[in-house]
């Protein structure tokens, strides 16, 4: 994106005002990442839903103008290793610095949207795009009705969830006794987030002994124990072996026996104890948000949970393709690490 080769950017400082064209400096902004920061300059723009051009387009329901942050310098991690072009956020309105950063709070104050929700949808084939719905969600994705459960404290600005308790296999994770855990639901994270305090737990009943020890094997087709995040208003989500694990096993050398055990794992980040997130924070990240299909209610501030209808491997959509994959896993199965 280049503001220049726009005709609707407008150069802008940090309060909203014009910049005249011969300004020799410009307001800075720094926002940090969970990994990386960016520092960048303010810019308000037109933003479409389509494929017109925002300086021809009448203003409508798919059109908005909001202020957007150009990022002029990123640190190598881990930007260096993205082919996107830039971050479209969607938090609550309390998290953005002005309402006018709020690309959805602009969207549904000023277009007068019928819903105000958006539905989320991730693929978990490469041959079918991921898709984000705004003014409503995608009926078509859903394999079962959606269950509702109240964001938890949205003065926070976090698509934020009351976690009232965690089980694995059966066994109930003692850190939710008091009912102060809490869940995120977020995009931005490709694997599921547990405190530090509690990660090297779960990884232990997550992980699983492989019989005969082949000599490779796709993991998240190995039967594991379900983990089961219980949500207010009776909502659980379900987990298990082909969401959590790890694709390749580890292979677990015994000197004294001169033999070797497979062990299928699960892939975990874990989480550190932080200010704004607390010490009893998980994150439902990718796996999670793959099973199902999420529908984010801004009006009511609520999130949707409904089991996605997902597309079978190798499945081409209908028309010309319209997306493209960056940095795909190989097809052959994983041979184990040591």
């Amino acid at each position: 994106y280049f503001s220049n080769q726009s005709g609707t950017a407008l150069a802008i400082d940090h309060h909203g005002n014009e910049v005249k064209k011969n300004a020799t400096r410009r307001d800075q902004v720094n926002i940090a990442f969970g990994t990386g920061e960016v520092t960048g300059e303010f810019v308000r723009e037109t933003l479409c839903l389509n494929s017109r051009q925002p300086e021809t387009a009448a203003p409508g329901q798919d059109c908005v103008e909001l202020r957007v942050i150009l990022a002029s310098q990123m640190t190598k991690e881990p930007f260096n290793t993205f082919e996107f072009d830039g971050v479209l956020g969607l938090g609550l309105a309390s998290l953005a610095v002005d309402p006018e950063f709020s690309f959805f709070g602009q969207m549904s104050k000023l277009n007068n949207l019928k819903e105000q929700s958006f539905g989320y949808f991730l693929s978990k084939v490469d041959s079918v795009p991921s898709e984000i719905s705004f003014g409503g969600h995608d009926a078509r994705r859903l394999a079962t009705p959606l269950q509702w459960a109240p964001v938890h404290r949205p003065e926070m600005g976090y698509w934020q969830l009351k976690l009232l308790s965690v089980s694995i296999g059966g066994e109930r994770l003692p850190l939710c006794d008091e009912g102060d855990c809490v869940a995120i639901a977020d995009t931005g994270t490709s694997l599921l987030g547990a405190p530090r305090t509690v990660a090297q737990r779960m990884h232990w009943l997550l992980a699983r002994k492989v019989p005969h020890n082949p000599d490779e094997i796709d993991c998240r087709t190995f039967p594991g124990p379900e983990m089961i995040f219980e949500l207010e208003a009776g909502v659980n989500i379900t987990l298990g072996a082909p969401e959590y694990s790890r694709a390749t096993g580890m292979r677990v050398l015994n000197n004294k026996t001169n033999s070797s055990q497979l062990i299928c794992r699960a892939s975990l980040l874990p989480v550190d104890d932080g200010e704004v997130l607390g010490p009893k924070a998980f994150i439902l990240g990718e796996p999670a948000l793959r099973k199902y299909y999420t529908a984010y209610d801004w009006k009511r501030q609520r999130i949707g949970f409904g089991i996605s209808i997902q597309p079978e491997e190798g499945e081409v959509p209908d028309g010309e393709p319209r997306h493209t994959v960056y940095g795909a896993p190989p097809n052959e199965p994983p041979t184990p690490t040591m």
